[in-house]
């Protein structure tokens, strides 16, 4: 049976890397945000109802979602995200699912399921038998997303305050990865030896 592992970790931890590196150690990755987007691109699973609860105004002239406009739109209203979420989730859920069949059918020794919001979410911990947390200093996060998105760092701070506080995640961990000041190939020596636990 596959050993199922929760990855997670706040912005700029790294996690995305971490993920890399576990895929080409042979664990099968199923990624939750990339699914989530494929729902809502151009011919998405998601745009027809979408298009039906929410409007014509908010997918875009190519066919997907207007992801700006619906994302001030849920911001401002509780309701129309929980609507929205009603939407997509079930059809992330249903694909998760058969990536993981396809993964056993394959014989994966480790599935990793990419999960941002694994800690806020409380239905995920029941369905994993490992938690993975990639973790740095909130000023190493800070730096990174700055580096990389061009974000100005109060905008940065304020995703940050809106996922799960760092010692919650830290709190809900099996495996921390500490991923501070290191090179790539520091982090990759350190994921290759976690790799054992996870049965790779």
């Amino acid at each position: 049976m596959a050993l199922r592992v929760g990855l997670t970790g706040g912005i700029g931890s790294g996690k995305s890397t971490v993920l890399q590196m576990l895929a080409k150690l042979g664990a099968a990755v199923i990624d939750a945000d990339a699914i989530s987007r494929s729902t809502t691109a151009s011919g998405g699973a998601a745009i027809e109802a979408i298009r039906q609860k929410f409007g014509p105004e908010f997918i875009s002239p190519d066919g997907a979602l207007d992801r700006a406009r619906i994302r001030d739109h849920v911001y401002a209203d509780p309701q129309a995200r929980k609507d929205l979420e009603a939407i997509i989730h079930p059809l992330v859920g249903a694909e998760s699912a058969r990536q993981v069949e396809a993964a056993l059918q394959a014989g994966a020794a480790c599935i990793v399921f990419d999960i941002p919001l694994l800690v806020e979410s409380g239905r995920w911990r029941a369905q994993l038998d490992r938690v993975m947390v990639v973790d740095c200093s909130p000023q190493t996060q800070v730096e990174r997303v700055v580096a990389r998105s061009g974000l100005k760092p109060e905008a940065v701070h304020a995703i940050m305050a809106a996922q799960a506080p760092r010692a919650l995640r830290l709190a809900a961990a099996d495996i921390v990865i500490c991923n501070e000041g290191l090179t790539l190939e520091e982090l990759s020596q350190i994921v290759g030896q976690v790799a054992p636990r996870l049965g790779l």
